[in-house]
């Protein structure tokens, strides 16, 4: 008995060492699923968990969102102003998806933002964008001062009928592309074309027209 006693007192520290290793692990892994600045999810976990969320809900929208004015801000008040632009930015859009449960959102990287919202109606997709625009768009303060900051988001149906059968991430992805793209150039807002596909062509992946994509026609003029 005594023998016992003194192997699970041995045993104890031990124990106590593999388990602070575990929560060690489970927050670094955490911690590199988080874009540190945001709080958001990054890219590669957004993408996983968006592939499910589409998989297993009926009606999902994909929504992009870039921020208008960032650079200038950066320029005029610093990047630490940059940087609370970015956070205030993740707390608008965590706000405006509490209650859709099943959402997912992440920072992309630099000023853009993506989402997958599961609706119960289409309907929801015009309240869901116009409430997060005035979210992201409203005052936010650093150091004792109110800034603000525009921003351009699109967005895209899995049951919109020019995807049927075809609504996947990639596509829905660049479709709300197209659709934040159209608002930026008309100064910014959100957008939802309601029934259209894809219309520019993609190079590289990404729609073309993006900064570092150009076409065959550009090298051939470049030649």
């Amino acid at each position: 008995m005594n023998e016992l006693l003194t192997a699970v007192s041995a045993a104890g520290p031990l124990a106590a060492g593999w388990s602070m290793h575990g929560v060690w692990l489970r927050r670094r892994l955490s911690a590199a699923r988080h874009d540190p600045l945001s709080g958001l999810w990054t890219r590669d976990t957004f993408e996983r968990r968006a592939v499910r969320t589409l998989a297993r809900c009926p009606q999902v929208a994909v929504v992009l969102l870039d921020l208008d004015g960032f650079k200038a801000m950066n320029d005029q008040h610093g990047h630490a102003a940059g940087d609370a632009a970015i956070r205030s930015t993740a707390g608008a859009l965590t706000e405006a998806l509490d209650g859709h449960r099943g959402a997912v959102a992440a920072r992309l990287g630099g000023d853009e933002f993506a989402a997958v919202v599961p609706l119960s109606t289409p309907m929801a997709l015009p309240w869901l964008l116009n409430g997060l625009h005035g979210a992201v768009t409203a005052p936010f303060s650093h150091d004792g001062r109110d800034l603000t900051v525009g921003a351009s988001i699109g967005a895209a149906l899995s049951t919109d009928p020019t995807v049927a059968g075809a609504a996947t991430l990639p596509v829905l992805l660049r479709m709300a592309d197209e659709a934040m793209y159209a608002v930026k150039q008309t100064g910014g807002g959100w957008n939802y074309p309601a029934a259209t596909a894809p219309s520019t062509t993609s190079t590289a992946g990404r729609r073309t027209g993006r900064p570092g994509t150009h076409t065959r026609q550009d090298e051939k003029g470049a030649a």
